[in-house]
């Protein structure tokens, strides 16, 4: 049964969502590609640009399977709602931090 337009829509917002929660956390592992990046010849702009895109590639493709994932466990809207609400949580957690640090 193939999916209705309100179906992608929401796999679409769901999993950018997810991919906006998880980008921060998964962008951190990428040293060491930046550390053999740096070993080559490329210059630091395009170098900066492989990192930023493959940081972007690998939370989109994260988020797309978690969006699934919720989708298939949950619903569409229940794994999309799920998306927002870690997106608001990490922005919470962050605030958090950064308030604890100034104290």
């Amino acid at each position: 049964m193939p999916l209705s337009s309100s179906d992608w829509i929401t796999l679409a917002s769901g999993s950018a969502l997810w991919a906006l929660a998880l980008y921060i956390p998964l962008s951190g592992p990428l040293g060491r590609l930046e550390a053999e990046l740096s070993g080559t010849g490329l210059s630091e702009s395009l170098q900066t640009t492989i990192l930023v895109l493959s940081s972007l590639l690998l939370a989109a493709a994260i988020g797309l399977i978690s969006q699934i994932a919720m989708s298939w466990a949950l619903g569409p809207s229940w794994g999309a709602s799920l998306g927002l609400m870690a997106v608001l949580s990490g922005a919470f957690w962050s605030l958090a931090s950064r308030r604890e640090q100034d104290d």
